[in-house]
């Protein structure tokens, strides 16, 4: 039986994130999202009893709380499209992996509109742990939510008083979690096609025992296979955060080529097996 709670928050995009809270939550409420249409998505929301808008204003009427769940490119953009229908105080948690700039201006038309934004930073991958996965709040509004939000039952803690707290943190992680990703296509499809990968892999296990390499490196390529046109655009809000510090943004502007790279052979992340993903790969590479 779906579980319901004092604040049964909206949802402003519906997809792996927002799917997986929802279930988190045991569905209910409310989501926009521009691929309502989409078989797969109108399967979640019917799954997890949540109805489903393509027009934000049906989705956001009445909401005291928003968790904004888009990619990182069209996170203002969804501020903007939102504000007209928000409620007087509501909360509009924007969990999209963005540099604290482009939260900050997203936070501006929010708050203009008369709602309350919230920098949320979803630390990890929202499957399996759900709702339950570990984020950081930041800004004039996190207590309030922690407070207000505490029914849905969040890991979250509160990283600062300022937009961007939370987003820095997430960003500048995600130059090494990303950036690992991008080294093991790199290092990995070469090694496959030059016929030394197995070399390759009992040489880095020599030199760092703690890792299982061959099954971290499979899940890393899966990761770009199947998430990395979100990946790249998160990278690149990366890389505008390094420049913004007065720092150079070469690795973050190259992972973002390699997740994008693998993304458009839009290739599923099939089998638990390194050889085979690494094999789809490099026979799809023009």
């Amino acid at each position: 039986m779906a579980q319901r709670h004092a604040v049964q928050p909206a949802l402003f995009g519906f997809g792996e994130a927002g799917q997986a809270f929802a279930q988190g939550w045991g569905g209910g409420g409310s989501a926009h999202d521009l691929r309502a249409g989409d078989p797969a998505l109108i399967e979640a929301a019917r799954q997890w009893t949540t109805v489903l808008h393509a027009a934000p204003g049906p989705a956001l009427a009445g909401a005291r709380a928003v968790f904004c769940l888009v990619t990182a490119d069209q996170a203002l953009v969804a501020a903007r499209t939102a504000a007209p229908h928000l409620a007087e105080g509501t909360l509009w948690l924007d969990g999209n992996s963005c540099a604290p700039d482009t939260k900050r201006r997203a936070e501006a038309v929010i708050a203009a509109a008369g709602g309350r934004y919230v920098d949320l930073a979803i630390m990890a991958p929202v499957h399996p742990r759900l709702h339950r996965t570990p984020a950081l709040l930041a800004g004039p509004h996190a207590e309030a939510a922690l407070r207000e939000l505490a029914g849905l039952g969040m890991d979250w803690q509160v990283a600062g008083a300022l937009v961007g707290d939370a987003s820095t943190i997430k960003m500048l992680r995600s130059v090494m979690v990303k950036g690992f990703e991008a080294l093991t296509a790199e290092c990995l499809l070469a090694a496959r096609r030059a016929g030394v990968e197995d070399a390759v892999l009992a040489s880095l296990q020599a030199s760092d025992p703690g890792w299982n390499w061959p099954a971290r490196s499979a899940y890393n390529l899966e990761r770009a296979m199947v998430h990395g046109t979100r990946r790249a655009a998160e990278m690149r809000e990366v890389a505008a955060t390094l420049r913004d510090l007065g720092l150079p943004d070469r690795m973050a502007v190259a992972t973002a080529l390699w997740q994008d790279q693998i993304a458009a052979l839009a290739l599923p992340g099939g089998p638990d097996d390194l050889a085979d993903r690494a094999d789809r790969i490099l026979d799809a590479l023009p």
